[in-house]
């Protein structure tokens, strides 16, 4: 037997069961991983929290919970090359990862994908990047970010916002994020420079000195407003949650414009140092509840995990 989240009811953090399954076992193509850490998204709970986002992501219930995953390899089905029994790996499972065991086919989709996991990264650290990586990465590409450049980063303190920023600065870019005052000295320790998030963003900036060059934002339209108003070309802008039509004709993007090849380079920043994941808080499996109610709270400054 083995434990997994199992959710019955859409619903709040309540929802959520902790219980004991049949154990799975890993088939053609395919591997398991004993599960180490869980790192939670907003998509993870909106995802048991409103049907009709259930619905676009074929997800029904009952069912699993979680996505981004670290652990370790106990199992190769047949026909697998490229993982053994042992290999540390990390990567998603679309509403499955929180759970003892997962199954996982070593062909990558948009639902799962494994990738190896370098000495040097802790699993809590692995299960915190992959979608907040590969959105980090997608939306800091789509503005073609560059040496010399000043980003406006909106939505900078949170767990896509942390992991921008500095992917902004490993490109050569300065960055301004935008945050609550609270968060200020946060941001600095990033290397960012904060300004406060609110009506009048654009003057608060112009007053600044700054002049931005392209913009990302990760928290609604805000930011992106902000940047059109300050004459930033839409070229130059990014959205990743503003909906299909993102003001102005600046341009949507995600984690899916990204390929989980592409955080190796995170990886490798991790382990030299120039780039940090923040872990804002951990909780063993059986206290799922307190976890997803401190992620969806929205008040918290970097990734919260989930440990098996």
């Amino acid at each position: 037997m083995a434990r997994a989240v199992v959710v019955e009811r859409f619903g709040g953090p309540e929802v959520l069961e902790v219980r004991e399954i049949s154990e799975p076992h890993a088939g053609l193509g395919e591997v398991r991983v004993r599960v180490r850490a869980v790192g939670l998204n907003p998509m993870d709970w909106q995802l048991t929290a409103s049907r009709d986002v259930a619905a676009r992501f074929g997800v029904t219930l009952p069912a699993g919970f979680g996505t981004d995953l670290a652990g370790v390899v106990d199992e190769v089905g047949a026909s697998v090359e490229g993982f053994a029994v042992g290999d540390r790996v990390y990567g998603g499972a679309l509403g499955r990862a929180a759970s003892d065991h997962v199954v996982v086919s070593v062909a990558p989709s948009p639902l799962s994908w494994l990738g190896p996991l370098p000495d040097g990264v802790s699993d809590a650290v692995a299960a915190a990047l992959p979608t907040p990586g590969l959105t980090a990465i997608a939306a800091i590409a789509a503005i073609g970010t560059r040496p010399g450049d000043t980003v406006l980063v909106g939505g900078a303190a949170g767990g896509v916002g942390v992991l921008a920023v500095q992917v902004a600065r490993l490109a050569g870019a300065r960055v301004v994020g935008t945050c609550s005052p609270g968060t200020f000295d946060f941001l600095r320790r990033l290397g960012a420079t904060p300004v406060a998030h609110g009506p009048g963003l654009a003057d608060r900036v112009r007053e600044s000195g700054v002049v931005v060059t392209a913009a990302t934002d990760l928290f609604g339209t805000e930011a992106a407003e902000a940047a059109l108003a300050l004459g930033v070309p839409t070229a130059r802008i990014s959205t990743i949650a503003a909906g299909p039509t993102p003001p102005g004709g600046v341009r949507a993007t995600g984690g899916f414009d990204a390929a989980p090849a592409d955080l190796h380079r995170l990886t490798a920043a991790i382990i030299d140092g120039r780039l940090t994941v923040p872990v804002a808080a951990t909780f063993p499996l059986e206290r799922i509840q307190d976890a997803v109610a401190l992620q969806a709270s929205g008040h918290v400054h970097g990734k919260v995990v989930v440990t098996l």
